[in-house]
């Protein structure tokens, strides 16, 4: 249960108590996240369609605004800080380390970030057209176990949070979520088993151009693979 109310307390706002665990508890949170990402779609889903009543426009809005509060934007900040660490790789590899770990955030990030919160406001509009709120669930659990395959992927950059969850993180453990999540897609949206890729595609990327994973590789993964799963329900509705 620990493990459980840790992954919550990591990657939501929801207001779970502070408790003591241990390294252990925090590594198996990873195991977990899919659990948060099936509530961070119930509070997107139910705020779409509550404002879907009047209007999708104002769906979209109201769903927008509840995936930003309930996550405290903590996705888009990784998204905004790889964004800025590519565009300082492009230049200079060296600085990778010293961008990521800047709190400040600059104009590739804000870039990323006022795109990501675009797209996905078209897509929530498109996607409460069609009366599918309740398949917003499936964009944000895919999303959060995206975070277990990286961790299994890729080297850490740095000891944190990312060295605790590669104590927790297993291929078995992948392997159950991704395929209930399979079966949930294919019998409500087969086409949205093609955002599956962008998982690797993610781990690949991040390899060759940032070196490794960290809380902001996690982060803008999140993002992409969100907004990817969007995209198909969209074109499959």
């Amino acid at each position: 249960m620990k493990p459980l109310l840790l992954a919550l307390q990591f990657m939501t706002r929801l207001p779970i108590p502070t408790m003591v665990a241990s390294d252990d508890d925090f590594g198996k949170a990873i195991r977990w996240f899919p659990i948060a990402g099936l509530v961070v779609g119930a509070a997107v889903a139910s705020a779409g369609w509550l404002g879907a009543l009047h209007s999708p426009a104002l769906g979209a809005l109201l769903g927008l605004i509840a995936w930003v509060g309930i996550t405290g934007a903590l996705h888009l900040d990784g998204l905004g800080d790889i964004a800025d660490a590519a565009g300082a790789a492009h230049a200079d590899r060296s600085r990778i380390s010293e961008v990521l770990a800047d709190p400040h955030i600059g104009s590739f990030g804000v870039t990323a970030i006022a795109l990501q919160l675009l797209a996905k406001f078209v897509l929530l509009e498109a996607l409460l057209e069609g009366g599918n709120a309740a398949l917003l669930v499936l964009s944000s659990l895919l999303a959060r176990i995206g975070p277990i395959a990286w961790t299994l992927l890729l080297p850490a950059l740095h000891a944190g949070f990312g060295t605790l969850f590669r104590r927790g993180a297993n291929w078995p453990m992948f392997g159950f979520w991704l395929a209930l999540w399979s079966g949930l897609t294919a019998f409500n949206c087969p086409l949205a088993l093609a955002a599956v890729p962008v998982m690797p595609m993610w781990a690949l990327w991040l390899r060759k151009r940032i070196g490794g994973i960290s809380g902001d590789g996690h982060g803008a993964g999140i993002e992409l693979v969100e907004g990817a799963t969007l995209l198909m329900l969209v074109l499959g509705q």
